[in-house]
């Protein structure tokens, strides 16, 4: 059975769209740790513990997701997508099942290790899977399909925190761990099982690639970060993470306290947040296949930008102020995880593009440390979110600057 013939049946030009239904149902999974700030206040109050500490195994998770993501693309090559999806996923759910363990011994420092490291890392495991498997029956439509694909990643929370608050709620904290991890096992082991890479050579019909993308180079992990393109793109993809991250972290207490929304308000604004981090990779896909990639980073830094000044002048009963300014936040994330691998594809070609994502993906993982850094000193420092907006506004005009200045693709 050839790929030629049929794929599920069907033409493979029709075929290859159930990749994009699975990746995004697989990335509705992995993106579950965005509903964090649902299991804060539990944490918090059943370990008895601070918040900067309930906030760990979130911002150690970030950090896993990306290391191992790094070393995940180099495996890729040698076992293909299918079988490194497999055993992530099982990872997955095994961090995650581990973690009742941890919430049951009430040990802070074991669910660091079981949520934190082992789901982190498992989730990195996983995640360049379907991007993988998209990009090479998309050649055609790369920034829509693997947008597509991550707003699963972006939109997670806005199932999996409803679904953690009435777990919580029901069934407790510990058992609430056990029935995700079992869950995402399944989910992920049987989604990732139908996986496979065109033949070589395959095109869709009717479709010839253009000059500029014929003519890409294939560079090396060693070789991009040499090229000024790639710190046109990695500073500011650490500046989108950082600001997106953070926003992401105290979205539900910023409303509670700067603009005095109440509780129940603010758990349903995070689902609706939610949304924006999902549309924002699809938009975002799409603009920088057509406006190029510099065009499609000056458009999300000035977002960037114009939000921080929102958030710095935002005061107590400004909801719509806040509305708009977390939406765009959630928007910019979502954005630059569709900029950031549509670039490096664009960029430095597809042969070793899972191994180059890898490195350019230490970006968010470096955001994701330094955004829980900047809110927390905010808060403990000077008593308040709002200081952490500073910041943001700061860094998002020095992005704008790199952006114009360094983001190009490599000569030939």
């Amino acid at each position: 059975m050839t790929h030629h013939n049929k794929l599920f049946g069907l033409s493979p030009e029709a075929g290859r769209w159930i990749f994009v239904l699975t990746g995004l149902i697989i990335c509705l999974c992995l993106g579950s740790v965005y509903a964090y700030s649902i299991f804060l206040n539990p944490i918090k109050q059943s370990f008895g513990i601070s918040a900067s500490l309930a906030n760990l195994p979130f911002m150690i998770f970030l950090a896993f997701f990306s290391i191992l993501m790094f070393f995940a693309g180099r495996i890729m090559a040698q076992v293909g997508p299918k079988k490194l999806a497999i055993i992530g996923g099982v990872v997955v759910g095994l961090g995650w099942a581990l973690s009742y363990f941890a919430a049951e011994s009430k040990n802070i420092y074991f669910l660091i290790f079981t949520y934190g490291i082992v789901a982190g890392s498992g989730v990195g495991i996983v995640y360049g899977c379907p991007i993988n498997i998209v990009g090479q029956w998309f050649p055609d439509k790369k920034g829509l399909a693997t947008g597509l694909v991550l707003a699963g990643f972006g939109g997670s929370a806005l199932i999996t925190a409803k679904i953690s608050n009435v777990l919580i709620e029901s069934v407790g904290l510990s058992m609430t761990f056990l029935y995700f991890g079992i869950g995402f096992a399944i989910l992920l082991v049987l989604l990732a099982l139908p996986f496979r890479v065109p033949e070589t050579g395959w095109k869709p019909q009717g479709w010839t690639p253009s000059a500029a993308a014929a003519s890409v180079v294939d560079i090396e992990p060693g070789e991009i970060v040499k090229t000024s393109g790639f710190w046109g793109l990695f500073l500011p993809f650490f500046i989108g993470s950082l600001a997106g991250l953070m926003a992401i972290g105290i979205s539900k207490p910023v409303g509670n306290e700067i603009i005095k929304i109440p509780g129940e308000t603010g758990t349903m604004l995070v689902g609706v947040f939610a949304i924006f981090n999902a549309i924002g990779r699809p938009i975002f896909g799409w603009l920088t296949d057509k406006i190029t990639p510099k065009g499609a980073a000056v458009v999300n830094l000035l977002i960037i930008i114009a939000v921080s000044i929102m958030m710095l002048i935002a005061k107590e009963g400004d909801v719509g102020l806040y509305v708009i300014a977390f939406c765009g936040f959630w928007l910019i994330l979502g954005g630059w995880l569709a900029i950031a691998p549509t670039t490096t594809l664009s960029f430095y070609g597809l042969k070793n593009y899972a191994r180059n994502y890898g490195v350019v993906f230490f970006a968010y993982g470096i955001g994701a440390i330094a955004g829980g850094i900047v809110s927390g000193q905010a808060k403990d420092v000077f008593g308040s979110y709002q200081v952490a907006f500073w910041p943001t506004l700061i860094l998002g005009a020095v992005g704008l600057v790199l952006v114009l200045v360094f983001l190009k693709p490599p000569k030939k």
